[in-house]
């Protein structure tokens, strides 16, 4: 404890010999008194390193809401473009924070390298107690967390020094400031409940035209989200109190509770550009307002004080989705990845089968594996790529990262990210762990029974669209195709070129939707030239094997997709019936002259066939 203590506090042996007995004596009131010295100096430290830590996370969450908090303006104005730089602002905003909070303990405490774990268990007992009446402790454990690891060595990763597992519940957080509002049809008339909902939306705009709106509403519950719903007596809608924000809509979002069955819907509110807003419809069916919270979409922007009680009230109505899901849903990424992680571990205690090497076409970038019992799958980089592949490790780990900061359009997988991951060593089959020695071994060190991987990827497991088409029949393939031409478009109106366009680089979910995976060749829309392949010179330049004209790095010829997309007569017919355009440079030229206009296409997260717009026509 020395490094700890001031010179001053540490007795100094002085005087004549009175005697062995009164040597032992004085010797044992001194250890006695340094004893009780050192436990106050520890007490005192603990305290100040759990409230500095606190405070570093209470400064992360005051700027994250402040940040949040402004998407009500920047939705009313129009401001497409901020919300996106606000998006990418705010994930920066943690990394930011926790190394401000490393830096100042290392300058008020002379941290080193070295654990002093009697000191930090009695750091992390004292930040359990500051948090008893916080309203993010959740949050506030995990800030705890990276600020630890950012400190010292992975051997001291475990629940005695960090929050491997939480160290309080957040069941109740949302007793005294509940985060959603109650509405009683059966009591007060549907209609005037659905008023009531739209006019506490906190917004400056007016509606386009209010009356219509709730009209459109009324009849669409009665006539397509609960036709022929028995409504038992204590029927009502339970509503959040925060829109969310994304892209350019906010969403009301809330429940209809009927006895012990739970109902979800949301509401998408639309600026018409002009001065006002207009419900643009209504999403009761569960699979939409799944695919609303995608791991392929942007995080939402929603103020809320208590975050847990929102991912509580979301839960409930979207059974399917875990508490990382939806952590991360909501821009809380980093508890998402918390969650994951005790998730993660959950499973590998109740489960016996093994790592496997991922089916589908070996990467030459990345090594992927999987468990088929668990939905997910891991990617390491390799530590060399083979010819055609022109990348280095962290050209790749960008890419990645630029996909993390940018509007997924629903089209690319969210990726988690981790440092030094450990796996245990009789659950990884032979194959794999030779794959994973020849392929990735700089990545990994053995530790005992455990293998630890120093960089790596996770993604949701999808089926990769070559396989799917393996199996699928004439109706499937044109359904996918149509899904691919489609990920492309919406990729590429976020100002996102896929550059490698291969089937194998898509999966399929389970909602048959068609979603892009593997980023190392992403590029900007804007970077790119596309071109239209010259007209040969000669005969001898149609024949010969290298083309007869300059070819620049970013050059891109969309007339060769055909190529390698088209050899399947079935997935042939459809593409060109629905995606014709994508093989005509004059279609991508166009996207990018409305990117660098700032022209922000409409990409909605439901089908256009659900718009109001589209079923009652204009009113």
């Amino acid at each position: 404890m020395s490094k700890y203590l001031e010179q001053s506090d540490v007795p100094v042996l002085t005087g004549h010999d009175d005697g062995v007995q009164g040597a032992e004596h004085s010797l044992l009131n001194l250890q006695s008194e340094t004893s009780a010295g050192q436990d106050r100096m520890t007490e005192l430290n603990a305290r100040r390193i759990a409230a500095t830590i606190l405070d570093g996370f209470n400064r992360h969450y005051r700027i994250f809401l402040e940040i949040t908090g402004q998407a009500r303006q920047r939705f009313e104005a129009c401001d497409w473009r901020g919300q996106r730089q606000a998006a990418s602002d705010r994930i920066n905003l943690y990394t930011q924070r926790v190394s401000e909070a490393t830096e100042r303990l290392q300058a008020e405490f002379a941290l080193d390298s070295d654990v002093d774990e009697e000191l930090w268990r009695e750091v992390k007992l004292r930040y359990i107690g500051l948090l008893y009446e916080h309203k993010q402790p959740e949050l506030a454990e995990t800030f705890y967390n990276s600020v630890f690891t950012w400190l010292f060595h992975r051997r001291y990763y475990n629940n005695d020094n960090i929050f491997v597992r939480p160290g309080l519940s957040t069941e109740y957080l949302d007793d005294d400031d509940p985060v959603y509002d109650s509405y009683y049809p059966t009591r007060h008339g549907l209609t005037r409940s659905v008023r009531a909902v739209l006019q506490t939306i906190p917004c400056s705009l007016p509606f386009e035209d209010f009356n219509r709106d709730v009209r459109r509403l009324v009849h669409h519950i009665k006539k397509r989200g609960m036709p022929g719903l028995e409504l038992r007596r204590h029927f009502h809608l339970q509503v959040l109190h925060a829109p969310f924000y994304r892209n350019k809509a906010a969403y009301i979002v809330g429940r209809a509770i009927n006895g012990a069955d739970v109902i979800p819907f949301v509401i998408p509110i639309l600026n018409n550009e002009r001065g006002g807003v207009y419900v643009d419809t209504l999403l009761m069916d569960g699979d939409d307002i799944a695919n609303l919270f995608s791991f392929a979409r942007a995080y939402f922007m929603v103020e809320t004080g208590t975050p847990a009680a929102v991912v509580h009230f979301l839960n409930r109505m979207l059974p399917t989705k875990t508490k990382a899901d939806l952590y991360t849903a909501i821009g809380l990424q980093k508890q998402g990845k918390s969650e994951f992680y005790r998730g993660f571990l959950h499973h590998l205690a109740h489960s016996a089968d093994q790592l496997e090497i991922a089916p589908g076409v070996k990467g030459m970038v990345m090594t992927v594996f999987t468990m088929p019992s668990y939905p997910y799958v891991f990617k390491v980089i390799n530590d060399y790529f083979r010819p055609p592949k022109e990348v280095n490790r962290e050209i790749v780990k960008r890419k990645y990262q630029i996909v993390k900061m940018h509007d997924r359009a629903g089209r690319m997988a969210d990726t988690l990210e981790y440092s030094y991951a450990a796996f245990p060593t009789a659950r990884i089959t032979d194959d794999l762990m030779a794959e994973l020695k020849d392929k990735c071994g700089k990545s990994l060190e053995i530790e005992g029974d455990k293998v630890i991987v120093r960089h790596l990827y996770i993604e949701r497991r999808l089926d990769p669209l070559n396989l799917y088409f393996q199996t699928a029949n004439r109706e499937q393939k044109e359904d996918a195709v149509i899904g691919f031409g489609n990920a492309v478009k919406e990729m590429a109106e976020a100002n996102i070129f896929a550059g490698d366009l291969l089937y194998k680089n898509f999966g399929v979910t389970r909602h048959g939707r068609v979603i892009f995976y593997d980023y190392d060749e992403i590029e900007f829309m804007t970077d790119m030239n596309f071109r239209r392949i010259p007209e040969p010179r000669t005969p001898e330049d149609e024949l010969a094997a290298e083309p007869w004209y300059s070819v620049a790095p970013n050059d891109v010829f969309p007339e060769e997709f055909a190529s390698f997309l088209l050899i399947d007569p079935d997935l042939r017919r459809a593409f060109m019936q629905h995606h014709r355009d994508l093989l005509d440079p004059e279609y991508w030229k166009g996207v990018q002259q409305d990117i660098r206009d700032g022209q922000q296409r409409d990409v909605f997260p439901y089908s256009v066939s659900k718009r109001f717009r589209f079923i009652y026509g204009e009113e």
